[in-house]
């Protein structure tokens, strides 16, 4: 008699998602990888959305999990108040009940499709928990507050810093997105560009654009211009003009490096990212600017020969960007915010020994954080008596920022309105010896 073959175990393929819940699924990977893990939102978004092939679903996923960060303290406290019991922070059922409300909430999806997509995310008793949970919350009428309220600890350390004006000028930041700042190659075609691109102009060399597809933007092909924040774009402007040998430091992924190249200056771009000096090397073949640019780590490299002018965009907690990147508000805690101090303070010293006498420094942080920008400034001043500072004028910035009176510049959320700007913290200091 012959024997049938052996039946081989076939393992039952993972269930396929139904339409739209892929999307909601990769959200969740992004806030576990934010809010358990620590790791930026940028950098978690290619594992997190493998496997999504339309990209109009990774950017949704990306879309929710921002907004989930920018609005995380008030979800949360809805959620708390529909809870008998307080979930965990890091429960499944709060993960998926933020990411529903805040598609209802906020985003303009409908509440049957923001539950009914988030549902598969939980298995078990969970379901019928954040089922119940979004229902009581709908049939409320709750509404998110008009301006977002920032997490307790970031709230308690700016305002030791910038007070109760420095809050609400952040909270109001968070409420609406940032406009779409371009610094352009030739600032004598400002004019022509603003009109052009249907933008104003805060500074020469500046268009400001409420948002758009920079793709499709006139001007993008030719490399007329770059995407830039115009507080971002004040460091390389408070260098000027070339000719002359100018370092960028920590220059990824490259806009400063291309306003000091477009200045006229011979630049030598320095950073320790190959990867972001990528794109570095694309926005200088697109711009049709030329610089040399090194991967290094600057607590190693030194330059051949001291040079007119170095600019140091200094590692930081980034604080200072949390309108478009808003998990720093929740991943960056103040033991980083001194390790990277610390580093600070190093690169400081170093790059002051590589300026010519007579030349320029500029130190800049993208940080809210006064121990990442002024307390930097001090103890600098302090050990280095070849150094002082060029103090900022109001007439080299935009309207509505200020210089400090000692000289150096901080930018505060909603300093520029309307659309603000970024946090950064700015010196200018010139070698006397």
């Amino acid at each position: 008699m012959t024997l049938p073959p052996p039946r081989r175990y076939m393992p039952k393929p993972d269930p396929v998602d139904p339409p739209g819940v892929p999307a909601r699924r990769a959200a969740l990977r992004l806030l576990d990888a934010v809010l358990r893990q620590g790791l930026p939102l940028e950098a978690a978004i290619g594992r997190a959305t493998a496997g999504i092939e339309r990209s109009d679903d990774r950017a949704l996923a990306h879309a929710i999990a921002a907004e989930v960060l920018r609005r995380l303290p008030d979800l949360d406290a809805l959620i708390d108040s529909a809870t008998k019991t307080r979930l965990p922070d890091d429960a499944k059922a709060r993960f998926a009940l933020r990411i529903a409300l805040v598609q209802a909430l906020s985003l303009g999806t409908p509440p049957h499709a923001a539950i009914s997509t988030v549902l598969p995310l939980v298995d078990g008793g969970p379901r019928k928990l954040v089922h119940g949970v979004f229902g009581t919350i709908s049939r409320g009428g709750d509404q998110l507050p008009e301006q977002p309220t920032l997490p307790d600890p970031v709230a308690i350390r700016w305002h030791a810093a910038w007070g109760d004006d420095g809050i609400e000028a952040a909270e109001r930041a968070m409420a609406v997105p940032p406009p779409l700042d371009l610094t352009l190659a030739d600032p004598a075609t400002t004019a022509a560009m603003a009109d052009a691109l249907g933008g104003v102009s805060l500074l020469p060399g500046h268009v400001r654009l409420d948002s758009a597809h920079v793709p499709e933007l006139p001007g993008f092909e030719a490399g007329s211009w770059w995407v830039q924040d115009i507080a971002a774009s004040l460091p390389a402007r408070l260098i000027g003009a070339g000719p002359g040998s100018v370092l960028d430091l920590c220059a990824a992924p490259g806009g400063k490096t291309m306003q000091l190249a477009s200045a006229g200056w011979s630049v030598t771009a320095v950073d320790s990212s190959e990867s972001r000096l990528a794109r570095l090397h694309e926005n200088l073949e697109r711009t049709q600017l030329t610089a040399e640019v090194i991967v290094a780590d600057l607590l190693l490299w030194s330059p051949p020969a001291p040079v007119d002018a170095v600019l140091l965009d200094a590692p930081c907690s980034a604080t200072g960007i949390f309108r478009r990147h808003p998990d720093v508000l929740h991943r960056v805690r103040p033991s980083q915010i001194s390790e990277l101090a610390a580093l600070q303070a190093k690169l400081f010293a170093r790059a002051a020994d590589w300026v010519k006498p007579g030349g320029l420094l500029v130190f800049a942080t993208c940080s809210l954080e006064p121990a990442e920008g002024e307390e930097q400034l001090t103890k600098f001043l302090a050990a280095r008596a070849d150094y002082s500072l060029v103090p900022i004028t109001p007439e080299e910035l935009p309207v509505g920022m200020t210089p400090n009176p000692g000289g150096w510049l901080r930018t505060l959320p909603g300093m520029i309105d309307p659309g603000g700007n970024d946090g950064f913290f700015i010196a200018r200091l010139r070698r006397t010896a």
